[in-house]
């Protein structure tokens, strides 16, 4: 297929031949806001979105697609930027991952959907609710922050954040270099963030390894995480929505092992639940498939 240009990088339109089968799921391509989201999708009836996180796309989803499938119509888009979706050079700010799936919603003709969302799905999951209440039925979010502080306070989240992996991404040349140069990178980050129970082979972890040494791809990580540590974060440390505004029925689950836990205490609110898997860390749709579908399955159907 032929490059598409994105500025300083020429990014390539990646096949759907490359894309890791999953029993009874099929993929295409969507058009919205001017990128083509790559759309896995299996099972009939109401509407249910999945969206993955870093550095992940739809395939971490693998686990729990078969069954989630039986009861719903599933759709597991990648993130613009990853997987076998476009990756623009510019514009990776988590509002616009909202928009793009608004759009995705309104292209396939969704009035209301479910969502379960993990790392920057569950963040883009947050922030659909916050702002488009009436098009969310139910969601459940994986190990990831809400878009306000809670009980954490600014000192204690930058410092953890501006001295991790992300700092790293967010370097212009830096950052990307870490992901086209090979696999290691990749791999340490998924493992390092996992419980120790959970064993990896490396042909798993280059699963998603192999995607981001498109330099495109690279680009667009680097772009996501300087959008968040320059932008986002500051805006979340000065205030503005809160868990009061949430008005969808949310549960969050956290992995008990999950790094997050070191500056992170979610606290349950009127429309938010919070639970705790044991011995899981960050990555739990495939570190504890079974238990997430439990907990989801439960509320999803209310």
């Amino acid at each position: 297929m032929p490059p598409v240009r994105t500025g300083r990088y020429r990014a390539r339109r990646v096949s759907l031949a490359e894309v890791p089968a999953v029993a009874g799921v099929a993929h295409r391509h969507v058009s919205v806001n001017g990128v083509r989201l790559h759309v896995a999708e299996a099972g009939h009836g109401p509407p249910l979105i999945l969206l993955h996180g870093w550095p992940q796309h739809w395939w971490c989803w693998r686990h729990l697609i078969p069954r989630l499938a039986r009861d719903y119509r599933v759709l597991a888009p990648d993130l613009r930027g990853w997987g076998w979706s476009d990756a623009p050079r510019d514009d990776y700010a988590k509002a616009t991952f909202a928009a793009d799936i608004l759009a995705l919603m309104d292209a396939e003709e969704l009035g209301r959907v479910r969502l379960i969302g993990h790392d920057w799905g569950g963040y883009t999951c947050f922030l659909l609710a916050l702002e488009h209440p009436g098009r969310i039925e139910r969601m459940v979010c994986l190990d990831i922050a809400p878009p306000w502080l809670g009980r954490a306070r600014p000192r204690h989240l930058m410092t953890p954040l501006l001295g991790s992996y992300q700092a790293l991404l967010a370097a212009p040349l830096l950052g990307p270099r870490t992901m086209t140069s090979g696999n290691r990178f990749i791999r340490r980050v998924i493992r390092s963030g996992s419980g120790a129970a959970k064993r990896w082979s490396d042909d798993e972890l280059d699963v998603y390894a192999r995607v981001l040494r498109d330099p495109a791809r690279a680009g667009a990580t680097a772009a996501c995480y300087r959008t968040f540590l320059t932008r986002e974060l500051p805006g979340i440390a000065l205030g503005g929505q809160g868990s009061e505004d949430l008005e969808v029925p949310t549960l969050l689950v956290m992995g008990e092992a999950s790094p997050l836990r070191r500056v992170l205490d979610p606290q349950p609110s009127r429309n938010l639940r919070v639970e705790q898997l044991a011995n899981a860390g960050h990555f739990l749709p495939e570190e504890a498939p079974a238990e997430v579908l439990e907990l989801a399955l439960g509320h999803l159907t209310g």
